[in-house]
């Protein structure tokens, strides 16, 4: 936001307000679609309601464990500069932004009802899309690299995303 002040002046504000604060009220509700639709749904729920919330709490789970460990990792000065590569982190260099997905496919998979469903599909890609390409996984990934010693081979033998055996023995 600073550099952003800087470059804008006395139009910050307004710049602001449509950059940053639009974006998001917008991205807010073409991802929430499926939470909109399913909210107000009357029929009872079925196996792919159960489904869906089977890969919210196993999301949610991941995020929580995958957080969980960073900060316990981040808390040992020992390892500052150093890759975290224990527990989920094995699987994935990041548990947490998988979590994320599987939380909102479980609650598109949650409000999908045969007559409404099938368009709120636009807000799980959407934040899938997100998560690996724009601000998740591929902004964070840039900075890693230039700041932690060894990430490099992290990168070679651990999968970005989706959780997968290790490459080599790490």
């Amino acid at each position: 936001y600073a550099a952003m002040r800087q470059r804008h002046g006395r139009r910050f504000s307004i710049v602001s307000l449509f950059t940053v604060f639009g974006l998001q009220g917008l991205l807010t509700a073409v991802i929430s679609l499926p939470l909109q639709v399913g909210i107000t749904g009357t029929n009872d729920l079925s196996l792919i309601s159960y489904l869906g919330v089977a890969l919210w709490l196993i999301g949610l789970t991941f995020e929580s464990v995958g957080d969980y460990q960073m900060a316990r990792f981040k808390a040992d000065v020992s390892n500052r500069g150093s890759v975290m590569n224990q527990g989920l982190w094995r699987y994935t260099r990041h548990p947490n932004y998988f979590g994320d997905f599987l939380v909102w496919w479980g609650f598109f998979l949650v409000a999908a009802e045969p007559s409404s469903w099938w368009w709120t599909i636009v807000g799980p890609l959407l934040m899938s899309f997100l998560l690996i390409r724009v601000s998740g996984v591929a902004l964070l990934e840039s900075s890693l690299r230039k700041r932690i010693d060894g990430y490099e081979q992290y990168v070679r033998d651990t999968s970005a995303f989706f959780p997968l055996p290790p490459k080599q023995g790490i």
